[in-house]
């Protein structure tokens, strides 16, 4: 399992970015009871409702925190919940990595009255700076993910919400770091990274070299003058509510 792997230092970068979580909240609408599907070491679970985790990989549940709601160990396409067990269920950053991501979708149609999925556009897979000027393989490798058409019509998302990126987000996520370029030269953040825990040191470091040295220059900041003078940026994540 993928996070059994990558997935052991995954609380050093990543945690609930209040802004993002803020936006999944309000979502979630008045629910009360919630399945969070695939959900990691616990981040975005919403504090003041009944909340039940679903995770398959143990190393994620052994680093969910103390006081974090309670977690079945199972996967997002066979969920072990009645039909209509919860008021809503809810998916953060996780539909790509399911094994067969339409199943999940609908196991999480048919145990909530309410679905909502934060995910992303990968049409945006080469409009962000890293992928188009460093790692351009990464690119590539997003063609495998699911189209944004694709998801909403799993979904049958009635609403498509935009959620941009704040330049200090406090979740690590690939995108996460468009205005902090030295974050992307540091191991750490990349283990939480999947599609760069995925890669060997070799493929990364020509890219990362260049990167480095642009830092270092001056000339990325020069390159992206305009990315400085923002504070929130639309990079394709989205929010699917049905």
């Amino acid at each position: 399992m993928k996070y059994d792997v990558i997935g052991r230092t995954y609380t050093r970068t990543r945690a609930t970015d209040p802004r993002i979580a803020a936006a999944i909240w309000d979502a979630l609408g008045g629910a009360r009871t919630v399945v969070n599907v695939g959900a990691g070491t616990g981040h975005y679970e919403p504090p003041d409702r009944d909340v039940t985790a679903v995770e398959p990989s143990e190393v994620m549940i052994g680093q969910r925190p103390p006081g974090a709601a309670p977690v079945v160990q199972a996967v997002a396409e066979a969920l072990p919940f009645e039909d209509g067990r919860f008021d809503a269920a809810m998916a953060v950053l996780t539909v790509h990595h399911w094994t067969d991501w339409r199943r999940g979708i609908e196991e999480m149609r048919r145990v909530a009255q309410r679905v909502v999925v934060f995910s992303w556009d990968p049409s945006f897979a080469r409009r962000l700076w890293i992928t188009a000027e460093y790692l351009p393989f990464v690119g590539e490798a997003e063609t495998t993910f699911p189209s944004l058409a694709d998801q909403v019509g799993a979904v049958r998302a009635t609403r498509v919400t935009t959620v941009p990126i704040p330049h200090e987000c406090e979740d690590g996520f690939y995108g996460a770091h468009w205005r902090r370029p030295a974050a992307y030269l540091d191991p750490e953040v990349r283990a939480g990274i999947s599609v760069l825990a995925d890669r060997a040191p070799e493929e990364l470091a020509p890219g990362l070299e260049r990167l480095r040295s642009d830092v270092e220059s001056g000339a990325w900041a020069e390159r992206h003058a305009d990315l400085l003078a923002r504070d929130e940026l639309d990079l394709g994540y989205r929010l699917l509510i049905a």
